[in-house]
This record gives structure tokens, C-alpha cells and sequence, in this order.
């Protein structure tokens, strides 16, 4: 990540572990779909001005487009079926330049590899598709992620490979201190192959875009308005007149309050 930034969205933050971190951004959305699991994140990380807790669906974010200097996508890539329209979205909120910091589940990592040739398991580790090996749980290939990020513009700039001896048998027989360092170095081979269950990737947004212009936060998930007004309770559109709760300090934009009365309204 950059060093230093001025606004980041923090996708799939869950509980804040990982957020303490980007301790060089002056702020940071955390979005997750989990109420339960920003709860617990603010009692992590506290209630402070730097931090904002949104409740959203990563395929309707709620900003607008080009707010963000940076993102992330930790551990969470693995829950989406459609992986391409999450990118689209993480695309059209993050500025022109922006660094995004993606990480996902590796299908042609070397033990399913080895479980394919032995013949046990059907799916090859070799195709471009994604596998769903439980429901809702996704393996990507390395080359269907880097057509991904090009498609929605984002230029690859690093990659790094983790959890190179996660395997029991290297546990078992090698201390924890020597399985860190030597994972520390076998990540630096990243961009040459992609051989784990897990990779990191780094990558810049390029091409076309916009800056949010200043001032401007939310915009309603469901028709895109910008202009959206805010009590201590409430956020709602002027748009299209959906309303969304703020619960303890989150803004909820998972379902309306009033859905069935707009639809009525609008229809």
C-alpha cells in the first residue's frame, strides 16, 4: 500500500483486523456486509472521525465515482459469484491513479495440482474458470484474475504468493519462525509464478475516469443519485426517495426502510 493517503475503502474489512495497518490514510470506509461484524469493529478500533462503517452490497456500492485513493480486497474475492461486476464497482469508486490491493483464492496452487494428476479430485486446476468447491466459496485461476483487472482497468504492478507451507507436514517438522522467514522470501517469486492458495496482487487504476468532486460522499445504490440527505438515524435519496437506517453509527444501505412504499410511490 502506499504510505500515505488521503481517503481508502477497506472491502470486506469483516471485524478491522487488518485495518490498523493503513495507519498512514487520514480516512477509512470500512465495508463489510456483516452489521454484527462492524460492530466488533467498532469496538476495536473506536468510533473516532478517521473511521466510517458502512453495511453494503459489494455489486451496488454507494459512493460515487472516483472518491477513493486506494482500495483493498482482502480474503473476501472467495465469497463472490460475480467477480467481474465487484471489480467493476471497486473500479468506479477508486480515482484515476488509485492503488487497489486485491487478494484472492488460487485454484492452481501445487496442492490441487498434485490432487488432479492422483486423481482425486474432478475439477483441473489448469482451466480459466473459477471453482465453487463449497457454495459460495470460489478458486480463481491467476490468468482469469490479471483479464479481470485489465477489462475493468486496473494495471498490474506487483504480485506476491502466500502461504508457500501451509501443508501439516511442513508444520510438523519445521519451526513456525523458519516457516515466516522462508515464506517472506518465496513470496518475491509472485510475479514469476503463482503457485499457492493464495495471492496478493497490487495493481494501479488506469484509463478513463473521474475525481468525485469535493463534498460529494454517498449516492444511492439503487439509482446512482448523489444527492442524498442525512439525519442521526437516516440517509435518504432525493432521487428516487429510498431511505436507509444509520444503526449505532453505521450506515446500513442493505435494504431500504421503505422499499415497498417507493416502489408503489414510483410505480
Amino acid at each position: 500500500m502506499p504510505d500515505s493517503g488521503h481517503l481508502m475503502l477497506e472491502l470486506g474489512a469483516g471485524a478491522g483486523r487488518n485495518t490498523p495497518r493503513y495507519g498512514g490514510f487520514e480516512r477509512i470506509v470500512l465495508l463489510d456486509y456483516s452489521l454484527s461484524q462492524l460492530s466488533q469493529a467498532q469496538d476495536r478500533l473506536g468510533r473516532d472521525s478517521r473511521y466510517i462503517y458502512v453495511a453494503a452490497d459489494i455489486y451496488r456500492l454507494p459512493f460515487t465515482a472516483g472518491l477513493f485513493d486506494a482500495a483493498t480486497m482482502i480474503r473476501t474475492l472467495h465469497h463472490m459469484a460475480d467477480a467481474n461486476l465487484a471489480l467493476e464497482q471497486v473500479r468506479r469508486v477508486v480515482q484515476p491513479g488509485g492503488v487497489f490491493v486485491l487478494e484472492y483464492a488460487n485454484k492452481h496452487n501445487i496442492k490441487a495440482i498434485l490432487r488432479y494428476w492422483l486423481r482425486r479430485q474432478s475439477w483441473s486446476p489448469f482451466s480459466p474458470e473459477p471453482v465453487e468447491f463449497v457454495e459460495l466459496n470460489f478458486d480463481f485461476h491467476p490468468d482469469h484474475i490479471r483479464a479481470l483487472l485489465e477489462e475493468n482497468q486496473f494495471e498490474i504492478q506487483r504480485q506476491l504468493t502466500v502461504s508457500h507451507f501451509r501443508m501439516p507436514f511442513f508444520k510438523k517438522i519445521v519451526p513456525l519462525r523458519w516457516l515466516i522467514g522462508m515464506d517472506a522470501a518465496a513470496q518475491l517469486t509472485g510475479n514469476w509464478w503463482q503457485l499457492t492458495p493464495s495471492v496478493f496482487v497490487r495493481s494501479q487504476a488506469t484509463g478513463g475516469g473521474v475525481l468525485a468532486e469535493s463534498g460529494s460522499f454517498f449516492s444511492c445504490p439503487k439509482c446512482g443519485c448523489a444527492s442524498l440527505e442525512e439525519t442521526e438515524t437516516t440517509i435518504a435519496c432525493t432521487g428516487c426517495g429510498l431511505v436507509w437506517n444509520i444503526q449505532d453509527g453505521i450506515y446500513d444501505f442493505r435494504h431500504p426502510t421503505n422499499a415497498e412504499s417507493s416502489v408503489n410511490t414510483l410505480g
